[in-house]
């Protein structure tokens, strides 16, 4: 069964990669998005290459949004319910940060024993600041579903500063709720 998945998971991207980029306003084109960010989890590495750093404004980080009409990350995931992807605007918790680059986050369960979201960086064209754990933040973009390969999890706990042991622990790919984000703000501390 799984070599099943795999085969047809391989025969998926090769029909990614043969289309043209589609236009920015279709549903069509989150898909592509969504498809440059897994080719990014191949390519990854762990000097980020030439990449520039985006500071954003310190509260704003890639294209700036507003927080106006962002959902809680549980009512994104009744939204999901049935649904393999979805544009949306969320807020939500940053669990964790890769301590390499900033280049991706996750976004902490809102209930015990829930399901955390991986997000990525639109074009991996901006990053977010390495010590936001805990820190709120609204994001703009593309949710969807994807199988993550055993190899891209080790470099992602290698990224987050895990122990040999943890990655080691890592034999298995793992479907995941990922989160291709064209916007981040981070929202003033709560007093």
């Amino acid at each position: 069964m799984y070599r099943i998945f795999t085969v047809l998971t391989m025969f998926s991207l090769m029909i990614f990669a043969s289309c043209s980029a589609p236009s920015s306003d279709t549903a069509e084109s989150g898909e592509q998005t969504a498809q440059e960010a897994h080719d990014h989890d191949h390519d990854h590495d762990h000097d980020h290459g030439d990449v520039a750093e985006d500071e954003g404004d310190g509260k704003h980080f890639g294209e700036t949004i507003t927080e106006e009409g962002a959902v809680s990350f549980g009512d994104m995931l009744a939204s999901m319910e049935g649904v393999d992807s979805m544009d949306f605007k969320v807020v939500g918790e940053v669990n964790e940060v890769c301590q390499a680059k900033g280049c991706w986050m996750t976004i902490a369960p809102g209930v015990e024993g829930g399901e955390e979201m991986v997000v990525q960086f639109k074009d991996y064209g901006f990053f977010v600041p390495k010590d936001i754990a805990g820190r709120q933040v609204v994001i703009e973009g593309y949710a969807y579903r994807a199988v993550t390969p055993i190899e891209d999890l080790k470099h992602y706990a290698e990224d987050a500063g895990k122990s040999q042991e943890e990655i080691d622990a890592i034999t298995e790919p793992k479907e995941e709720l990922k989160f291709l984000a064209s916007g981040v703000i981070l929202l003033d501390p709560q007093q």
